[in-house]
């Protein structure tokens, strides 16, 4: 499994309308993609949940290198980096997903949590406990789905869970979710990725 996700932080005045019309018009292109397990089209809105800014920051998990290849340069990218410039895109690397016991509803919100892996620590014992500690989110009240990944060039590892309500019981960014696509959802490694 691999997540990646950019990040598309807007104006503070910006018609947050556009993205929601956008997501309405092309969010169903990827609802069949080869490779891909799920898109969370997400969006924070400056002033609610907290968010200091507007944002339209999609979050991924792919089930194939292949898949999100394809997705990057094969021209689906290309079409948002024409219309909003090139983002940086962040990677990471399958630790731990978890189906939630809300699995079945429809996605309201997302958090998202980056914590840096802290200098010294046994790696091993520490990416256990990420994936232990993706085991207890996903076994929270309203939670559809947790995983976990890190980057091994930042040492940084992602949390990512989405909730069929909007008072999830995590820390980090909160977005609500516009549209989900998981085509290959079924098909994502359970537990521990290695």
């Amino acid at each position: 499994m691999h997540a990646l996700q950019y990040e598309l932080t807007l104006p503070a005045d910006y018609d947050m309308g556009v993205i929601r019309g956008r997501v309405a018009r092309v969010g169903h292109v990827l609802d069949d993609w080869d490779g891909l397990g799920i898109k969370a089209y997400l969006v924070r809105e400056r002033g609610a949940h907290g968010s200091p800014v507007n944002e339209y920051a999609p979050f991924y998990l792919w089930n194939t290198v292949e898949g999100m290849n394809a997705f990057l340069w094969g021209g689906a990218f290309q079409r948002l980096a024409d219309d909003f410039g090139r983002p940086q895109v962040q990677q990471w690397t399958g630790l731990a997903y978890e189906e939630g016991g809300a699995a079945g509803s429809p996605a309201a919100f997302a958090v998202r949590r980056r914590l840096a892996v802290p200098p010294g620590v046994e790696l091993s014992a520490f990416m256990a406990d990420t994936v232990d500690g993706t085991a207890r989110l996903a076994g929270e009240d309203g939670v559809v789905l947790a995983a976990a990944a890190v980057d091994t060039r930042a040492w940084e590892v992602v949390h990512f869970s989405l909730w069929e309500h909007d008072t999830p019981k995590a820390e980090g960014d909160v977005y609500e979710v516009l549209h989900l696509s998981e085509p290959g959802r079924g098909s994502l490694p359970r537990g521990r990725q290695w």
